[in-house]
């Protein structure tokens, strides 16, 4: 799904350079769950954001479904973004003005989905993350687990290659926080490719293979042995 070869990031600061990746390379197959970790400057957010296609690497080149991302044109990446790639922020990112349902069709509008069809898979979506019954809730009617839930379902509504998420669970308390990796395992062992930066153990502990970041490398890569499972509420 992800191949990364030798990719390097180096920001211009004045005088100086900053190295944020150096030569770094690993896949990831489909059908994995995935966390990136590591601390602030450790490299795991410019990874995100070029995975993401929302920067460019300076060296080294990025494969996503086997194509070259590395060498498409800004409008190329735009399609690349709407089409494979979900994301899921840290502060939700939604429209204050609009209601959970038009924030998760508003993917689609940009798709060019026609009305009826955005609706459906619209409601969907909601369905999938336990919303069906906030769909004409605005976000300031929404606790901030529900606000996360509606980001997952706009993320899911364009059936992506891959779910990207930022610290999806930042701004949760534990409990809304355990609540949204359970809703990550479901849409993993439903098929979906997820990949997660984190810079908490006990989430990057629900996914099942973690990749540490250090100043620019990669100094961990292993599989979770026996990941955390969300505990239900019927157990």
């Amino acid at each position: 799904m992800i191949e990364i070869k030798k990719l390097t990031k180096i920001y211009e600061n004045g005088k100086f350079e900053v190295r944020a990746l150096n030569e770094v390379s690993f896949t990831v197959n489909e059908k994995e769950f995935v966390s990136i970790m590591g601390a602030s400057g450790s490299g795991k957010s410019t990874m995100m954001n070029i995975i993401g296609c929302l920067d460019r690497s300076t060296g080294g080149e990025y494969f996503l479904e086997n194509i070259n991302i590395s060498g498409l044109k800004d409008d190329e990446l735009a399609v690349i973004r709407n089409k494979k790639i979900g994301f899921v922020f840290q502060s939700f990112n939604l429209l204050p003005k609009l209601t959970a349902l038009e924030n998760v069709e508003l993917p689609m509008v940009y798709a060019g989905v026609g009305g009826k069809e955005r609706r459906e898979r619209a409601m969907e979506a909601l369905r999938k993350v336990g919303l069906e019954d906030r769909v004409q809730h605005k976000p300031n009617e929404l606790s901030g687990g529900q606000k996360q839930r509606v980001a997952i379902a706009r993320a899911l509504v364009n059936d992506p290659a891959i779910l990207l998420a930022d610290e999806p669970t930042g701004n949760l308390d534990s409990r809304s926080g355990e609540e949204i990796m359970g809703i990550f395992q479901d849409l993993n062992k439903e098929g979906a490719t997820i990949v997660m930066v984190t810079h908490e153990p006990e989430i990057a502990a629900y996914t099942k293979r973690i990749v540490t970041f250090r100043d620019g490398e990669i100094i961990s890569d292993e599989m979770v042995e026996d990941p955390l499972q969300v505990r239900r509420e019927a157990e």
